[in-house]
C-alpha cells in the first residue's frame, strides 16, 4: 500500500460514522435483527438490543478496516473516491484504529453480555470481511464476491445464537440464502461499475469473465436461490406466510434475473436500466423476506397463545 497524503483538518464524527458503511450496515443490523426475532427462544429486550448493537458496531469495525485497506483503490474509482480517506479528510492510522477498537469491543461485548459462542461467529465475522474478502480474495480472483460473501451472510446466524445459545438448520439455512443472494445482488452492481473496478485492477467476474458470463451466473445464482429461500417452510421451520412470501419475491427477483442474464448490450452508451433495476430489487428482497420470516414466526405464535 501507498502512503496518502495527511488530511490538513482533523476529521469530524461525520468521516468516522461514514467509515462504518451505514447504508450496508442498515441491512446487517435489520437481518441480525430478525434473525434474533425468529429464534424459538425469547430474550430479554436489554440483551436483544445489545446483542445487535454488537452485531452493528462489529459490521462498522470491519468496513471501516476495509476502507482503511483499501484507501487508495477507493481514491481510483468514482463511485468511491469521496469516501473520507480517499478524500483527505481522515488519516489512515486512525481509521485503521477506530476499526481495531469497535471489533475488538463489540467481540469483547457480545460475549460478556450474551455468550462466547454468539461472539466467536461475530468475530469470525469480522475477519471474514475485513482479511479474508478484503486482503485476500478481492484482488486475487474473481469468485471473491462468491467465496467473501460470507461475511454478509453471518448476522441472522449471531442474531439465531444470541437468543437461543445453539446453532440449528433454520439459522444455517438463513445464512445460506444471504450468501446465495449475494452475487446476484453485487453483480448486477459490478455491471454497470465495471469500469471503475478495471481501471484499480480489481478483478470482478465482469471485468476477468466478461459481460455475458457473469449474466449467465446471474441468473444461475436466481435459479437457485428460489427453492432455498422457500426451504425453511419446506423443513417444517416456518408457515405458509414466510413460504408464499419467499416463492412470490423470489420469482419476481428470478424474473429480473432473466432480463439481465438474457440480455446484450448494444452500445456502450446503454444506460443498464435492467441491471440498476435488479440491483435495486435485490435489496428490497432481502428485506421483505426477513421481514416475512419475522412475520410468519410472530402471527404463528401468536395463533398458538
Amino acid at each position: 500500500m501507498t502512503t496518502t497524503t495527511a488530511p490538513a483538518m482533523p476529521a469530524e464524527w461525520r468521516d468516522f460514522f461514514a467509515l462504518t458503511k451505514p447504508r450496508v450496515m442498515s441491512l446487517v443490523i435489520f437481518t441480525g435483527l430478525c434473525g434474533l426475532l425468529a429464534a424459538p427462544d425469547t430474550i430479554h429486550p436489554v440483551l436483544a438490543f445489545t446483542a445487535i448493537l454488537c452485531i452493528a458496531v462489529g459490521a462498522g469495525g470491519a468496513a471501516a478496516l476495509n476502507q482503511w485497506w483499501e484507501a487508495d483503490l477507493d481514491a481510483g474509482m468514482k463511485r468511491t473516491a469521496a469516501r473520507p480517506l480517499p478524500a483527505g479528510r481522515m488519516d489512515r492510522t486512525s481509521a485503521r484504529d477506530f476499526g481495531i477498537g469497535l471489533s475488538v469491543g463489540s467481540v469483547l461485548l457480545m460475549g460478556v453480555a450474551i455468550g462466547w459462542l454468539a461472539a466467536a461467529i461475530l468475530a469470525v465475522s469480522i475477519v471474514y470481511y475485513a482479511v479474508i474478502y478484503t486482503i485476500w480474495l478481492k484482488p486475487r480472483t474473481p469468485q471473491n464476491i462468491v467465496i467473501g460473501g460470507g461475511a454478509g451472510a453471518f448476522p441472522p446466524l449471531i442474531g439465531w445464537v444470541a437468543a437461543t445459545g445453539d446453532i440449528t438448520a433454520m439459522p444455517v439455512i438463513l445464512f445460506a440464502i444471504i450468501f446465495m443472494w449475494t452475487p446476484p445482488h453485487f453483480w448486477a452492481l459490478a455491471l454497470f461499475v465495471k469500469t471503475d473496478y478495471a481501471k484499480v485492477g480489481i478483478p470482478m467476474m465482469p471485468v476477468v469473465a466478461g459481460e455475458t458470463s457473469t449474466r449467465r451466473q446471474i441468473l444461475a445464482y436466481a435459479v437457485l436461490l428460489l427453492p432455498l429461500s422457500a426451504l425453511p417452510w419446506f423443513i417444517g421451520g416456518t408457515g405458509a406466510v414466510y413460504g408464499i412470501t419467499a416463492l412470490v419475491l423470489s420469482t419476481v427477483f428470478l424474473l429480473f434475473s432473466l432480463r439481465v442474464g438474457l440480455r446484450r448490450r448494444v452500445s456502450d452508451d446503454d444506460t443498464m436500466k435492467p441491471e440498476k433495476q435488479l440491483f435495486a430489487y435485490s435489496i428490497i428482497y432481502l428485506f421483505a423476506l426477513f421481514a416475512a420470516l419475522v412475520a410468519d414466526h410472530w402471527l404463528v405464535q401468536g395463533a398458538i397463545a
